[in-house]
């Protein structure tokens, strides 16, 4: 009697401290996946500006058209609920969906591609935690023949290759660890990396900066002179986390980028990010000689920028701590594509605000103050001052630009 009760008390505590440890794991695997979730910027397209958490909704502008970002929060009609982990994972590491729906790569599958199983599976087990939202999407808005998604069989072939990260024994463990994080969950090479006339990367000119919705996002590899090679690790640190340094401020979809994923992320990520891109070297700069100070444009763009911006960014272009961006040195002055330049110009921009730096500095429209040609020729000298050097700006491409912009508004 007294073995048999001794045997029941035991199986009740090996049973009770099983469910424990259980518990115990299933919350630090909810928890890892919180975090790569804010890792992988998911909230960034899924979640739409005052909509319910990964409810879906947010338009993504691409050269062929519109899609909108699916609902992906528990619910069995409209999101992801009645999906199995195999269907998950193959969305994230395959392109391809429920029932073997082909996705578009405005999902960054040929980035998660890279990503461990386990890690996105930890990311469906946080998923089903959210608030179940009923909120139907109709995310091909792409017009023909680009909503035929069969045609993606065609595009996998010729540009995606699926495939896990592989640590480079050469390198040091944090060089690693940056590299999953930035080619993997962080995506960066999406916005970062150029894109071929069928909007695949181009692989030879990884993160060397690329136009998408009315932005250019900048070089970010170690090129001194369009990248961010003349940053320390500090000044990239700091920049990822607060949104803000001494070279530049955070605007456009970074802004959203550190807002919810970069400034969230724990300090030895953002140093092991900080660690990868600067070790990205692609050789020389290619700096042009800057136009001759007598140029018309420069002679005009010296007098609109006496007016009009030396009050804040200082008459040597080395602006104000981080409150008014440096543009002696800039390498997004200096890019080849002047689309952030003038888009900043004609709109004017906030900067982003974090628990870090939670001053939010703001730049005023110009659109109504300049013209086109004037736009161009002050964009014109600031890229080529201070020792500065970049092609000249046209007035017929603000004039363009202008146009664009007025239209999506």
């Amino acid at each position: 009697m007294y073995r048999s009760l001794a045997l029941t008390v035991l199986s009740f505590a090996f049973i009770t401290c099983a469910h424990a440890q259980g518990a115990t794991q299933d919350f630090s695997r909810i928890e890892r996946g919180r975090y790569l979730t804010t890792l992988s910027d998911c909230a960034g397209c899924h979640t739409a500006p005052g909509g319910k958490p990964f409810a879906g909704g947010v338009a993504l502008q691409t050269p062929f058209g519109t899609l909108i970002a699916p609902n992906i929060t528990p619910d069995t009609e409209t999101g992801i609920g009645n999906w199995s982990d195999d269907e998950f994972v193959s969305a994230l590491q395959e392109g391809r969906g429920r029932n073997g729906t082909r996705l578009y790569p405005a999902m960054p599958y040929t980035a998660y591609t890279k990503m461990t199983r386990d890690d996105i599976l930890a990311i469906r087990a946080y998923l089903t935690t959210v608030t179940p939202v009923n909120h139907k999407v109709n995310a091909n808005q792409l017009p023909f023949p680009f909503n035929i998604r069969l045609a993606m069989m065609v595009w996998n072939w010729l540009n995606f290759t699926p495939g896990r990260f592989v640590s480079d024994p050469h390198q040091s463990d944090e060089w690693n660890r940056g590299a999953y994080l930035v080619q993997g969950p962080g995506h960066c090479g999406t916005c970062h990396t150029p894109k071929t006339i069928l909007g695949a990367d181009k692989n030879d000119a990884p993160l060397a900066g690329a136009t998408l919705q009315g932005w250019f996002a900048p070089n970010i590899t170690a090129n001194r002179y369009q990248g961010v090679g003349r940053w320390s690790k500090d000044d990239l640190i700091q920049y990822l986390k607060t949104g803000a340094n001494n070279a530049t401020l955070a605007s456009g979809p970074m802004v959203e980028a550190v807002t919810h994923s970069t400034s969230r992320m724990k300090d030895a990520d953002v140093a092991a990010i900080a660690t990868y891109l600067l070790g990205i070297d692609q050789g020389g700069t290619n700096k042009p000689a800057p136009l001759a100070a007598d140029n018309p444009s420069m002679k005009a763009g010296a007098a609109i920028y006496k007016d009009a911006c030396a009050p804040c960014h200082q008459d040597n272009g080395r602006g104000s701590a981080e409150l008014f961006p440096r543009l002696a040195g800039s390498a997004i002055v200096q890019s080849d594509d002047p689309t952030t330049l003038g888009r900043i110009v004609l709109e004017g921009s906030r900067a982003v605000a974090t628990s870090s730096a939670p001053t939010a500095p703001a730049m005023p429209a110009f659109d109504w103050r300049l013209d086109s040609d004037q736009v161009a020729a002050v964009l014109t000298y600031i890229r080529n001052s201070w020792g500065n050097a970049a092609p000249a700006v046209t007035g017929a491409a603000i004039a363009k630009q202008r146009t664009t912009l007025a239209h999506s508004r």
